[in-house]
């Protein structure tokens, strides 16, 4: 039973010939004219319509009982292809994919969490420092860690602390072979109802909903990184720096979008406009995306917006970020076999955001010869752009070019 109800799909299946009202108060409800439908047939009651359920404000949905009682779907019920209540399934095919699929994400990444990182990492990183070997801190420490010597070695390797292996006083320093860094575990769960497919259907349920596509940029490996939310249809990029590239530091960033509106537009009003400028959120598999409840709800628990996740390895889901980061680019470039790649470990908020400034106030073929910034502020206003710290630059003083921020990148030397 237990599978049942976990992997159950919700359905709107109807019945053949039959209104599909859900309400609990249709066999005596007399409402008329609640549509424009309706309306133009106004000798019959709206409860025969099958709009009623949208329109109505006194709408109750009336729930099948043999739902929340074994065996909680309507496999197998009589009454099924004559009911028009909402309906469960359990549907073996689809249940098997779900498991596939939460099985590979349980076997994927490092198996520890941020936080259990925290309680060991500061200690770890502060005693390398001083010259010391792992094995000697984790002999002094041995209530600071909850893996073994080995495993830590592994996540030094992987990039995953702030502990490097140029840190350790007899590490061997022969060029590192390529190889995917190691990450933290993702929560298998986060990611259940938030598929690409999940995105799809509700896009179709909600069609002209506007979309924020987000993603992360790196300067070099394990330092600052750069959270990017992309506007649609806008075209509009706000970015933030953030210390390190995890989970708490995401939610951090989106904790302070909440602050900032509700100090603007006070309380109500700071939300409604964090619903207005976020409705859904489409986003990678990265693990600093792993908890996408704390970016959705507030600190009541109410929703505010809807976080979804592109399919694995399929960045050309969420294109308009992706292509966008090609203007930031021009001021913060990637390195290439010549030049050493930028390092934002220098960067400033105040210096991004002047970066950004320069980005929303090119003028984009794409949107008809405007700038993603006058279309923004013309949906949202001047204000919220300057909450994201983003300002209107002259089309004769736009600069894309390092130099913007006086940045000199260096010449590597070839092998």
């Amino acid at each position: 039973m237990r599978e049942i109800r976990a992997r159950a799909r919700a359905s709107d299946k109807g019945a053949a010939y039959r209104v599909s009202n859900r309400c609990i108060h249709k066999m005596d409800c007399r409402k008329q004219h609640l549509c424009a439908h309706c309306s133009y047939d106004g000798s019959r009651y709206c409860r025969f319509c099958r709009l009623c359920n949208a329109n109505c404000g006194d709408f109750v949905e009336d729930v099948c009982a043999r739902l929340s009682q074994p065996p909680y779907v309507c496999n197998g019920c009589l009454q099924e292809s004559k009911c028009v209540l909402r309906k469960r399934f359990y549907i073996h095919a689809a249940a098997q994919g779900d498991y596939r699929e939460q099985l590979v994400e349980t076997r994927r990444g490092a198996n520890i969490t941020e936080e259990e990182v925290l309680k060991f990492d500061a200690t770890l990183y502060e005693l390398t420092s001083q010259g010391q070997s792992i094995h000697a801190v984790m002999s002094s420490h041995a209530d600071c860690f909850t893996v073994n010597e080995k495993t830590v070695y592994r996540y030094v390797n992987g990039g995953l602390l702030h502990t490097k292996r140029h840190d350790l006083p007899r590490a061997c320093m022969l060029k590192p072979r390529k190889a995917k860094s190691v990450e933290h575990k993702v929560d298998a769960k986060c990611r259940i109802g938030r598929t690409y497919a999940d995105y799809l259907r509700f896009i179709e349920q909600n069609p002209g909903l506007p979309v924020t596509e987000m993603d992360t940029v790196e300067g070099v490996k394990g330092g600052k990184v750069l959270l990017t939310l992309m506007f649609m249809p806008y075209g509009f990029m706000a970015a933030f720096l953030l210390p390190v590239k995890t989970s708490a530091h995401v939610t951090e960033g989106f904790a302070t979008i909440r602050r900032r509106l509700a100090e603007r537009f006070g309380d109500p009003g700071g939300l409604e406009m964090f619903a207005r400028l976020f409705p859904v959120i489409l986003t990678d598999n990265g693990t600093e995306f792993s908890a996408p409840s704390q970016i959705e709800t507030d600190a009541e628990g109410n929703r505010l917006t809807r976080l979804y996740y592109c399919d694995p390895n399929s960045a050309f889901q969420k294109a308009h970020v992706e292509r966008n980061h090609q203007l930031p680019r021009r001021i913060l470039p990637k390195g290439t076999p010549y030049l050493a790649p930028t390092s934002f470990d220098g960067l400033a908020q105040a210096d991004l955001d002047l970066a950004m400034s320069h980005v929303n106030s090119y003028l984009r073929e794409s949107l008809k010869d405007r700038t993603p910034y006058d279309l923004f502020a013309a949906a949202f206003g001047t204000q919220v752009a300057e909450l994201f710290g983003v300002r209107r630059i002259p089309a004769d003083d736009i600069v894309l070019k390092p130099s913007l921020l006086g940045i000199v990148q260096k010449t590597k030397k070839l092998d």
